[in-house]
């Protein structure tokens, strides 16, 4: 399957007029305007974002009261799969098969618990995640931890005609006591952010990077008249390249075809309209995964760079969940007092013909682990903390510090 036809020839007879955003093109190229002029919307666009628009509405209402985008896992990879369900970079209309990789959403749907739960300044959040992904709350509880059937006892068998009815409520389903105390705060924290009178949180779902895309777009003209009280926590990691619909197979690929040369298009960097033209008031923060610690702090520096949001969170892949890096700006607004402390390091790069300096705050899960030994949380707990509430905890500050600046 392969085509070495101009993308956005396509679209149109002429090139687009460029801005800002845009840089010349060469075949089969995409920038932000030609992929939003070729490709189509979700259908169901607008009836996504309706609740999306009624939530953002409420809590606009409420004085200080500060919202933020949590999205993940949009996914990439170069594995080809089987599969029933629309995928998340499909290249056939009547998907079986599609690009994914090893992602569960495991940090956005974590620090989306964190944000809820702060303990000074508590969000309000919009959930944006892929369809079959992890969520707050029942990440706790997937297929492959903790399995939700574990949880509950079984009644022994009984002759349902011969019982009576003190006999019918024992055949009722019990969780296991020996494991409320594990779900009891998980399902108070659950149903207060779900079902109370006003939920804190809302959920959008998508599921190709075509979705994921379009929803973004869209969801930052609703966020934009909260101003600097939005942040968007932008976690997922969005596919690099994509097929354009006009080149997605309709019907399963045959394999007595024999070897499949897949052509695809790079997806256009939406950073940068999304900070300096869709949501400039908005507190932004990317991530960045690299598998080679050297290039991490240098290309989370060129990111703040080239886009001009915040924060950038670094990753190491092997690392992750024990370790990461957050790269800003180095400047009096962005400064707090414990910076000045073991964990903050500046560096200095060249940009734009001026020097500018970044610092580089590393946040330790062992750390964290050791703030609560001191506060003397209980052995079993401080083996459960996570290392994104230390990311949301620091997150929150430099929020704190962007709404006195703007």
């Amino acid at each position: 399957m392969s085509s070495s036809s101009s993308a956005y020839a396509s679209a149109s007879t002429a090139p687009p007029k460029l801005n800002r955003f845009t840089t010349p093109l060469l075949p089969g190229q995409f920038n932000t305007e030609t992929y939003f002029s070729s490709q189509p919307p979700p259908p169901d666009l607008q009836a996504r974002l309706q609740p999306v628009k009624e939530f953002v509405e409420r809590w606009r209402n409420v004085e200080g009261k500060r919202v933020v985008v949590v999205t993940k896992q949009t996914r990439k990879s170069s594995t080809i799969y089987s599969g029933t369900y629309h995928p998340t970079n499909p290249f056939l209309l009547c998907s079986v098969r599609f690009l994914d990789n090893f992602s569960a959403g495991t940090r956005g749907s974590t620090s989306a618990e964190y944000f809820l739960s702060h303990p000074t300044t508590p969000y309000a959040v919009i959930f944006m995640h892929r369809q079959h992904s992890l969520r707050p709350f029942s990440r706790h509880y997937s297929h492959s931890l903790n399995p939700f059937l574990d949880l509950l006892t079984c009644p022994p068998p009984a002759d349902i005609d011969e019982a009576n009815e003190g006999d019918q409520q024992q055949q009722q389903i019990t969780v296991n006591p020996s494991k409320t105390k594990q779900l009891l705060p998980v399902l108070r924290a659950y149903h207060a952010s779900h079902h109370s009178a006003n939920p804190t949180i809302c959920s959008l779902e998508f599921v190709t990077v075509n979705d994921y895309l379009w929803l973004l777009k869209e969801l930052a003209e609703v966020v934009k008249p909260l101003g600097s009280r939005a942040m968007f926590y932008l976690a997922a990691a969005v596919s690099d390249f994509f097929l354009p619909q006009d080149r997605v197979a309709e019907h399963k690929i045959q394999s007595t075809r024999g070897n499949l040369t897949l052509e695809m298009d790079q997806v256009p960097k939406v950073l940068r309209p999304l900070v300096q033209e869709w949501i400039p008031e908005a507190f932004i923060v990317s991530f960045k995964l690299e598998t080679d610690q050297a290039l991490l702090i240098p290309k989370a520096q060129k990111a703040l760079e080239r886009y001009g949001h915040q924060v950038v969170v670094g990753n190491d892949l092997h690392r992750r969940k024990m370790e990461v890096v957050l790269v800003e700006l180095d400047s009096a607004s962005s400064s707090t007092a414990d910076d000045t402390q073991k964990e903050s390091q500046t560096s200095s790069v060249q940009g734009g013909g001026q020097g500018k300096a970044f610092k580089q705050s590393w946040l330790r899960l062992a750390e964290l682990q050791e703030e609560k030994k001191r506060q003397g949380v209980p052995r079993e707990e401080v083996e459960g903390v996570e290392i994104e509430e230390m990311i949301v905890r620091r997150l929150v500050e430099r929020h704190d510090q962007w709404l006195v600046s703007h």
